[in-house]
């Protein structure tokens, strides 16, 4: 990837950003980035619109000044990390720059008494874990490419994963954010310690929010102390079976960590055997693991269910494949969604799409589909649950990852309940000139 020189055509708006950051290597115009990265940025955006540059400020406050530039000259801006979720959610519309915190990727501190951690947004999740695992913590998300994937970029997207069985969400993990609003401001919600009540709880209001309603910065997450040991069941076997299990292991006193059911084809593909899966995954002292592994394994048993314990290097194994199997598409035409549904239909959603996940509580998970018409035929059952008006809808489900041409047909969010109007409002209060990530949120935001 090529910088900007001096002796280069200089975009609408590249010469504004490098006198601000005043250095080399941190503004390219859009034919010197490189290809792939190119192919990446245009995933995101709408059809026939290409930024002119891409910044990377190494402070916040370079980008606050970059993000004030871009505001009084009503430049579109795409926020990004590493972009290695940028092109989920919507399709964003009228680009003009796009700014990465790549570099703005410093640990602000470490608490290790208090179990806190504050850091700038754009260090990569895996290098964070590293540090804090020198003093035996870590954070308790598990969110997609590890080591790829920035931590305001999993914030912005709401990316928790299958940790959430234990520790709850991205929400429920935040305890400060710093960000810059869409006029260059800096504003400041929550703080640094557990016990923490002070201003509005704007960390829930931006988590998930995709960059459209501030450029987040800064974060404080509570942390955990790693455990001392790990194991992780597996059962497989028919749907019926594999449904009860999950329903003995919810109303059970155990506790995992993890736990998730699989679908057929994502069972055969990891080598794990045949039918539906229930992986379960526990936690702690290792006589706690060994006891918890081996009820779940007597409960599969009874059920006639093949059940395995996998441990060590083959446990750690196991999930990272798990990982990278239910977010690699074989073909560039495969759909990506996130779905939640009542985690007693999970089962029956699982039967009828050939790879998907489902966390046993929360009923959230990842399908992959094949085309928009399966899309359309999913959302439509999952949403015809509250048709009579007397129940609510037995799900959602959204578009992550897609072709632009089938963005371009459907929506990706498919929302259906009566908040848009709020969330206009809120949207119009963050940022009045629709600047931040136009059209990437539900309803266009």
């Amino acid at each position: 990837m090529k910088a900007m020189s001096n002796d280069k055509p200089q975009g609408v708006c590249a010469s504004d950003f490098a006198s601000i950051i005043g250095e080399e290597n941190a503004v390219y115009l859009w034919e010197n980035i490189e290809l792939g990265q190119q192919k990446r940025i245009q995933q995101t955006i709408a059809f026939g619109n290409s930024p002119s540059c891409i910044v990377y400020p190494r402070t916040q406050e370079q980008l606050a000044a970059v993000i004030t530039t871009a505001h009084s000259h009503n430049w579109r801006v795409l926020p990004c990390g590493s972009g290695s979720k940028l092109s989920w959610g919507g399709l964003a519309k009228g680009i003009d720059v796009v700014v990465s915190t790549e570099r703005i990727n410093q640990l602000i501190e470490h608490a290790v008494g208090d179990l806190t951690v504050t850091v700038e947004a754009g260090m990569k999740f895996s290098n964070l874990q590293a540090l804090l695992a020198k003093s035996r913590q870590f954070l308790a998300l598990d969110p997609t490419a590890p080591e790829l994937a920035t931590i305001g970029g999993i914030v912005a997207t709401g990316d928790t994963g299958s940790l959430r069985q234990r520790y709850g969400s991205v929400r429920d993990q935040l305890l400060g954010i710093t960000f810059v609003r869409a006029d260059g401001q800096v504003a400041k919600a929550g703080g640094r310690v557990v016990k923490n009540v002070a201003g509005y709880d704007l960390m829930k209001l931006l988590t998930g929010s995709y960059g459209t309603l501030g450029f987040i910065s800064q974060l404080t997450f509570r942390l955990y102390p790693l455990p001392e040991a790990s194991g992780t069941v597996v059962l497989t076997g028919s749907a019926n079976a594999v449904s009860q299990a999950a329903d003995i292991l919810r109303g059970s006193a155990l506790t995992p960590v993890q736990a998730d059911l699989l679908s057929n084809k994502l069972v055969s593909s990891l080598g794990l055997g045949e039918g539906l899966g229930l992986v379960a995954r526990f936690q702690s002292i290792s006589e706690s693991v060994k006891e918890q592994s081996n009820r779940v394994l007597e409960v599969g048993q009874k059920l006639g269910l093949n059940g395995a314990i996998f441990a060590d290097g083959d446990e750690a194994n196991l999930w990272q494949r798990l990982q990278e199997r239910i977010h690699t598409t074989a073909t560039e035409s495969v759909i990506t969604c996130k779905i939640g549904v009542l985690p007693t239909a999970a089962v029956e959603i699982l039967t009828q799409v050939e790879l998907g996940l489902i966390h046993i509580s929360s009923g959230l998970g990842l399908l992959q589909l094949e085309s928009k018409n399966q899309v359309l035929k999913v959302r439509d059952e999952l949403h015809s649950a509250g048709s009579d008006r007397t129940q609510a809808h037995k799900g959602f489900l959204t578009i992550l990852e897609a072709p632009v041409a089938v963005k371009e047909q459907i929506d990706v969010w498919g929302y259906t309940e009566n908040a848009l109007p709020l969330m206009r409002q809120i949207k119009e209060q963050f940022d009045s000139k629709n600047i931040l990530s136009p059209g990437r949120f539900v309803g266009g935001i």
